[in-house]
């Protein structure tokens, strides 16, 4: 189903029949007054909104659209949508009972001469958000709702000079914690993380050892994440996390491990090992493995005689 595009806060008040925003560029709405019509009931429902989103939820009446991995976590789920993403739901047919939780949308000229203007782009979670969920433990959930109750009390109050300065500042704060809690769950998911590192592995050996590298070539980054099933900047985040390195890095390391291989074990020449391996040009091959090894390939090879 093509997804529906909701250009405004307003405009998403008013397709869930909620009243208007009191504020036209940021808005927060308890889960338990989003309903669903009869007809979208049992159906996968789809949009793309112009605006940012972060929420919690907990018991809804819907499979949402947003990890392509199960965990063993039950606590709050929060999740962070940019302008522009897909945001998908599949509606049970079921009503379910107690949904609770909220969603917070945050136009971008809201932040307009504000430091998250442009601080909000740092916030990687953003981008993999439809991969990866943060799963809250009860204390974080606990935390993360203080937040959006200080969020809530001010816009609900009075705007005044003060206001948009006093919420921009509860939203770095939000953010900051949601980034801890991120960096906590790559921690605590260490199994499921590095099997992750593992099929990364097995993924680059098998692309490596396959006969038609001269003709597909080297394997991109966003290859590598597509067959992982996982974002690039998730990705990116978990390596960097765990290894240190980034996924380049890891391609040039396998690339490399498997020129050493060739040059100490066979007799083709560097510029037939170059074109095996996935190169145009034979320059570039000797250039990167030199950067990498600080020996050219040819002294490399020599080093073995």
């Amino acid at each position: 189903m093509k997804p529906i595009r909701i250009k405004s806060i307003s405009e998403f008040h008013r397709l869930r029949n909620l009243p208007k925003p009191e504020h036209p560029l940021i808005s927060i709405i308890d889960y338990a007054d989003l309903k669903f019509s009869h007809e979208e009931k049992g159906q996968k429902l789809s949009a793309t909104f112009d605006f940012y989103s972060i929420s919690v939820k907990r018991n809804l009446s819907g499979n949402l659209q947003y990890g392509q991995q199960q965990y063993d976590f039950d606590e709050g789920l929060m999740s962070f949508v940019a302008p522009n993403q897909v945001f998908g739901v599949e509606v049970f047919k079921e009503e379910i009972t107690n949904p609770s939780g909220w969603i917070m949308m945050i136009h971008p000229d809201f932040l307009w001469n504000t430091s998250l203007a442009k601080n909000i782009k740092k916030y990687e979670y953003f981008d993999y958000s439809v991969n990866e969920a943060l799963f809250l433990s009860e204390k974080e959930e606990m935390t993360i709702n203080n937040i959006v109750e200080n969020i809530k009390q001010e816009y609900h109050s009075n705007i005044d000079k003060f206001s948009q300065d006093i919420i921009i500042s509860q939203l770095e704060t939000l953010l900051n914690y949601a980034e801890r809690f991120y960096q906590r769950q790559f921690i605590t998911r260490k199994i499921s993380n590095h099997q992750i590192l593992d099929r990364l592995e097995k993924l680059l050996t098998d692309y490596f050892n396959s006969d038609d590298l001269s003709i597909i070539g080297l394997p991109t980054v966003q290859y590598i994440s597509d067959r992982l099933n996982i974002s690039q900047s998730y990705l990116l985040s978990l390596l960097k996390t765990l290894t240190g390195r980034t996924t380049q890095q890891h391609i040039h390391d396998k690339l490399i491990e498997k020129a050493k291989e060739k040059l100490s074990t066979t007799d083709l020449s560097v510029s037939e090992i170059a074109y095996e391996l996935g190169f145009e040009h034979l320059q570039s091959f000797s250039k990167l493995f030199k950067t990498k090894t600080k020996l050219s390939p040819l002294e490399f090879r020599q080093s073995f005689n």
